[in-house]
């Protein structure tokens, strides 16, 4: 299978660091060209999964505006200008629980839109997260932290109380991770 070739990009929307809007011009392995291909540029972002020694999660309830009521949410931001993905879910970490991690493993990087970009979202297990210092509370959303059992997380999220895509892939992804680690129990 070969990729699309993209033969230009003109910017239709250059709203703030968070939003810009190409059309773009492709060209497809069969020798047709799409003029008006829709791309969306967001900054990449990381996601991380905070697990304690106690074998909790750490995680927030958090309201967003796309997303009707409450849901569950792991730590996350989007990476800093000239920022790798793993110090900036470190800093995240930081900065919205006020904890360390001992290890940290990468669950993957995935685009958020296969046809039409939105940034990339690199996802994380904090394992053995540890409270430092307090936490930088600067969102715009209400946060609420907790703590949660294996056990707890996943009957929330198959109960439909993660409501972002994104979010429900790294708490996903983490508790298959879990499972598959001996040293953790699920209750």
């Amino acid at each position: 299978m070969q990729q699309w070739k993209t033969l230009k990009k003109t910017t239709i929307l250059d709203f703030n660091k968070f939003l810009r809007v190409e059309q773009h011009s492709v060209a497809l392995p069969d020798g047709r060209i799409i003029q008006d291909w829709p791309w969306i540029v967001s900054p990449d972002y990381v996601l991380v999964l905070p697990v304690t020694g106690r074998n909790t999660l750490l995680l927030f309830r958090q309201t967003k505006y796309a997303v009707d009521g409450t849901s569950l949410a792991p730590i996350g931001g989007y990476l800093e200008p000239g920022e790798d993905a793993l110090t900036a879910a470190q800093r995240e970490l930081r900065e919205e629980m006020g904890c360390e991690a001992a290890e940290w493993i990468p669950l993957g990087s995935y685009p958020v839109n296969g046809n039409h970009g939105g940034g990339i979202g690199h996802l994380f297990i904090a394992l053995d997260a540890v409270k430092t210092g307090q936490p930088i509370i600067d969102d715009l959303e209400e946060m609420e932290p907790g703590e949660y059992t294996i056990k707890e997380t996943e009957q929330k999220l198959l109960g439909g109380e993660v409501k972002v895509q994104g979010w429900v892939t790294v708490i996903a992804l983490g508790l298959l991770y879990l499972k598959q680690m001996k040293r953790f129990t699920l209750c």
